[in-house]
């Protein structure tokens, strides 16, 4: 696969009055052109900072995030769905695209039609409170879908959703990314999770973070990733490195 971007040196330190944090040391890898790549690190090493860095929402103290394909277009899928309360789903499907100024029939449809692809379309005159948790991240998703970036960032998309739910939407999101031939970094503390719906996973040491490891995942087809023999050796792996570095 071809990248489509690059971490370089990213280090980040956070100022207080009296003291300064280095939340992040010398971060670097890249992201590969239609791959699903994880990040996992103990909670506080900044996980989410690291996203934030690469969407481009805040600066990095030192180092530098590479485009390696121009133009290349980001979009941003928050732990919560943040969904309107009084705009339906297909409203909220479109918020995107009207604070771009791009609700154009063509897109509009586009959107229509990804809401009927992904189970929502019969939903698309309810409001969000009508739905369960998974439907209304699917509506978010579809939301960040609707502008076509050529990146998605997910900072835990699924953290606000029960056991049996996040197991069952993370498969769904997983799937409609790689349906729609997106290049995705999704940020998770689930080691499952991440094993599971990703070609590579990026871990994360304590703060001040650095990359402890990098590991390429290779699950046979035809089978539940997570009833795969080689999920439990990839878990086992991560884990230790995890206690190792934690």
């Amino acid at each position: 696969m071809e990248s489509i971007l690059r971490l370089y040196a990213i280090s980040k330190n956070f100022h207080e009055e009296t003291s300064e944090t280095q939340a992040i040391a010398d971060i670097n890898f890249i992201v590969r052109d239609g791959e699903l790549l994880s990040i996992v690190g103990p909670s506080g090493c900044g996980k989410s900072t690291l996203l934030s860095i690469i969407s481009g929402l805040i600066p990095p103290s030192s180092g530098e995030v590479r485009l390696l394909k121009q133009p290349v277009t980001m979009g941003y899928m928050l732990q919560r769905d943040h969904l309107f309360p009084w705009r339906t789903i297909l409203q909220n499907a479109c918020l995107g695209l009207e604070i771009q100024k791009k609700r154009t029939p063509a897109n509009l449809r586009y959107v229509e039609t990804l809401l009927s692809q992904y189970g929502l379309g019969e939903f698309k005159n309810h409001y969000p409170s009508q739905l369960s948790g998974g439907m209304r991240q699917r509506a978010a998703l579809i939301r960040t879908l609707a502008v076509k970036p050529d990146i998605l960032l997910l900072d835990e998309p699924f953290s606000a959703l029960d056991y049996q739910t996040r197991l069952q939407v993370a498969d769904e999101i997983a799937s409609i990314i790689r349906r729609e031939q997106k290049t995705a970094v999704f940020v998770t503390h689930d080691i499952s999770e991440a094993v599971a719906i990703s070609d590579r996973v990026v871990v994360l040491s304590k703060r001040p973070s650095r990359v402890a490891a990098i590991h390429n995942i290779q699950l046979p087809a035809g089978v539940k990733p997570r009833e795969a023999p080689e999920f439990r050796n990839y878990f086992n792996l991560i884990w230790k490195e995890l206690d190792i570095h934690d």
